[in-house]
């Protein structure tokens, strides 16, 4: 990265005073933006497939590091090592072979009799590691010289600095440099997991020589650490997962170890590893005169005592190299049912977290894993993290280890310009989206580009993108993009909907007019300039190949609900078997409030089912809109108000509240050009939830589900829309039947599988 290489280049010239002072000032306007990522990324306690938890069954593991950065840290090492052997620990120290000081023998001897480890941290602690990879490869073999003779096995970079693949050269059985959270390092994509890594090193099939360096597959876990050196096979990556104690006393300034105690205690509870990382360099004993930049050894005494206290007998101690033998252990044990199977495949389908299917294929998986370090911008003009399409795909993003830069519009003043939302960092733009004619929408448009623009070409200046993902609406802020493409970037156009056929809709535009064919050649335009074209679904995609791009540019990523928050569950039993009703038979429509979608078909529905249940009532999420008061005027008119209630706007685990509550759900839509062609997610969202969904029989949803797996409705016709409502009362039991075939639908095209769709595109092109 440029700035880092500007900055390690400046570094020996700027006092060490000075540059603390600035790192301090940084953190403390970052840790303002990044509460939802540190100290405890959400997501980083999943475990990986097939774990069998730690040795002798204990609840969690416990690794201690320190890194001696310095002659003033040598000093202090023995007075660390004797601390720790009074407390009844043992660790790791790393030191540096060729810094500003020389490791005497006889520590190095001492440490080891004692039962401490022995590590490598980089080799001249200068920033300069991965200046290339020629000058890396002349630096490894000065590493593995000091690896033999010191009669180490594991490796940390200083800064964190690293790139994993380049690391197959080093003989090491692992390796220390990443983290699961730490946005304050120069490198601040994490790995997002509390449990250890296994980075194998694979040989390039025939033709792809070239493409070596990048096919390094990362996984959560481990295996039993035979004396190999990592080129064998691979090696074990083991990420900190408690906050440094530079960040946390030396930039944050914090007086107690309560941030350390709150992470352990939540790694605890959910059987982690507990990496801690040091510095003997920042210490200072008790009764010492204290400098800035330093803090008192107690704070790390404390975290001990508390380890003791709190969790004794509870947690498997163990030394780094100890840890990856164990992680070494688990992937080398056969999985039965999978005969004939490489072992590098062996590998990714142990790995593979969330998915209990061997159709996880190895060069499926090999390409997602490639993404690994790469950085991203995303454009949107919408809002983020509420539009659920981007706020998917970026989260997928992150999750393979791509850094993203997301650029979205800011909904109100209280929302801050720039956060970091699951690791994605999110820039806004001070503009609002409102709904309008023509002109104003083209002045919108207009705006966002330039703005966007002048963004990505600034960032491109001092941080190289790999690519750039772009959603529309509109087509045309593909364009937006044209200086990360001319520095080599790729531009990935994710197409949400059809322009010119949801302008149709909208404004009510005959199919020849001037404005739809220019929307028409502008969508051309744009797909020509992508690299890549993403659509949501088979109607679409027919629509773009027919008028803009040959069908091997586009794919398909269908918009499925995350798995992890609409949790799958079969059906459940129904409120009614024809009988009286005794209890309001709920109806739910969620989803935008606008005219094309049918909310006023909904209340008619709803008027006419009453007839034969007095009981149904019909609930409502969305944001208000005029359409909206429109039609709730009518319902005070009709004396519906108290069979038609409004929810509000709702997240996601609000709306999987809101399906739970109710009896079945309904997609109303009007016949038009879009809708047509639309696939609703809320389709899969009831499904998943184990709820019916009436929907209408449009091309776009009968692409994926039959006569069989919904129950359909005449579009437009809120007379049969009412009909298939009592349908659905009156028969519960063939409710139920349809409802579990259409399930079997959803669960061919959850995200967990459609995410494969965005990702292995995606790192084919790079």
């Amino acid at each position: 990265m440029l700035r880092n290489r500007i900055y390690y280049g400046l570094k020996p010239f700027i006092p060490q005073s000075f540059r603390t002072a600035i790192r301090r000032k940084v953190a403390l306007r970052l840790r303002h933006r990044i509460g939802s990522v540190w100290p405890i990324a959400p997501g980083s306690e999943r475990r990986p497939q097939d774990w069998p938890g730690w040795p002798g069954n204990k609840k969690f593991a416990l690794v201690l590091t320190h890194d001696v950065e310095s002659a003033t840290g040598l000093r202090k090492c023995r007075e660390l090592m004797q601390l720790e052997m009074d407390a009844g620990f043992r660790s790791s120290f790393n030191f540096v072979p060729e810094g500003d000081y020389r490791l005497p023998p006889e520590l190095r001897e001492e440490l080891a009799q004692n039962g401490f480890e022995i590590g490598i941290h980089d080799l001249k602690h200068d920033g300069r590691l991965y200046q290339s990879r020629r000058e890396f490869s002349q630096r490894a073999q000065r590493i593995n010289h000091y690896l033999a003779e010191w009669g180490a096995v594991g490796f940390r970079s200083a800064f964190m600095l690293h790139e994993l693949d380049w690391l197959h050269e080093l003989n090491i059985q692992y390796d220390a440099s990443t983290f699961d959270t730490d946005p304050f390092e120069p490198q601040p994509e994490g790995h997002h997991t509390i449990f250890p890594l296994w980075i194998p090193h694979f040989s390039p099939p025939s033709g792809e020589a070239d493409r070596s360096s990048r096919n390094s597959l990362s996984r959560n876990c481990g295996d039993q650490l035979s004396t190999v050196s990592s080129s064998s096979g691979g090696y074990v990556e083991l990420p900190y997962t408690l906050p440094q104690d530079s960040t946390l006393f030396v930039l944050l300034q914090e007086k107690t170890p309560a941030i350390w105690l709150r992470k352990l205690d939540w790694i605890a509870q959910h059987g982690g590893m507990a990496l801690v990382l040091t510095h003997p360099d920042y210490m200072v004993s008790s009764g010492s005169d204290r400098k800035s930049g330093e803090y008192p050894i107690q704070l790390y005494r404390q975290l001990l005592d508390y380890i003791h206290d709190k969790y004794s007998g509870d947690y498997w101690f163990a030394l780094p190299k100890e840890i990856a033998a164990y992680a070494r252990q688990i992937v080398s044990r056969p999985v039965a049912g999978l005969n004939g199977t490489r072992p590098e495949q062996l590998l990714t389908y142990r790995l593979e977290t969330g998915s209990n299917s061997t159709d996880q294929k190895y060069a499926a998986a090999d390409n997602k894993w490639r993404l690994r370090g790469k950085r991203a911008a995303v454009l949107l003009f919408s809002y983020y993290p509420a539009d659920p399409r981007p706020r998917r795909a970026a989260e997928a993003l992150v999750m393979e280890g791509v850094t993203v830069d997301l650029v979205c519009l800011q909904s109100n003043q209280d929302e801050p310009r720039r956060e970091i939302i699951n690791g994605v960092n999110v820039f806004r733009i001070p503009m609002k989206r409102h709904r309008g004619g023509k002109t104003r929408y083209i002045g919108q448009y207009s705006t966002f580009i330039l703005r966007s623009f002048f963004h990505l070409a600034f960032r491109s200046a001092i941080r190289k993108y790999q690519f750039v993902h772009v959603h529309n609406m509109p087509d045309v802020l593909v364009f937006s993009a044209l200086v990360p493409k001319a520095f080599g970037a790729k531009v990935i156009l994710d197409l949400h909907d059809p322009v010119p056929e949801l302008m149709q809709t909208i404004f009510e535009l005959p199919e020849k007019s001037f404005s739809v064919r220019l929307l028409k050649r502008l969508e051309k335009w744009s797909i020509g300039f992508a690299d890549l074209v993403l659509t949501v679904n088979l109607a679409c995609k027919k629509i773009y190949t027919s008028r803009s791009c040959p069908p091997e540019k586009i794919n398909v990523v269908l918009n499925s609900p995350e798995d992890d928050i609409f949790r799958f569950q079969p059906p459940g039993p129904q409120t009614s078997n024809g009988e009286k009703p005794t209890k309001p038979f709920v109806i739910l429509y969620h989803g935008s409030l606008v005219r094309r979608n049918g909310f006023d078909l909904a209340v008619d529905a709803l008027e006419a089912a009453r007839k034969s249940i007095p009981t149904a009532k019909l609930r409502v999420c969305g944001e208000r809109s005029a359409f909206f008061e429109e039609v709730m005027e009518s319902v005070q008119q009709r004396g519906l108000h108290e069979n038609v209630e409004y929810l509000g706007v709702k997240n996601r685990k609000q709306v999987v509240d809101a399906i739970n509550s109710c009896d079945i759900g309904v997609i109303p839509n009007h016949r038009n050009t879009f809708t047509e062609i639309n696939t609703p997610t809320r389709i899969f969202e009831y499904l998943a939830l184990g709820k019916p969904v009436i929907a209408p029989r449009t091309q776009g949803i009968r692409d994926y589900f039959g006569d069989e797996e919904l129950i359909f409705f005449d579009v437009g016709d809120a007379n049969d829309l009412a009909r298939k409502i009592e349908f659905a009362f009156s028969n519960p039991g063939e409710v139920g039947q349809i409802v579990e075939r259409g399930q079997q639908v959803y669960l061919a095209h959850k995200w967990s599988r459609e995410k494969s769709n965005l990702l292995n595109p995606i790192s084919d092109l790079l």
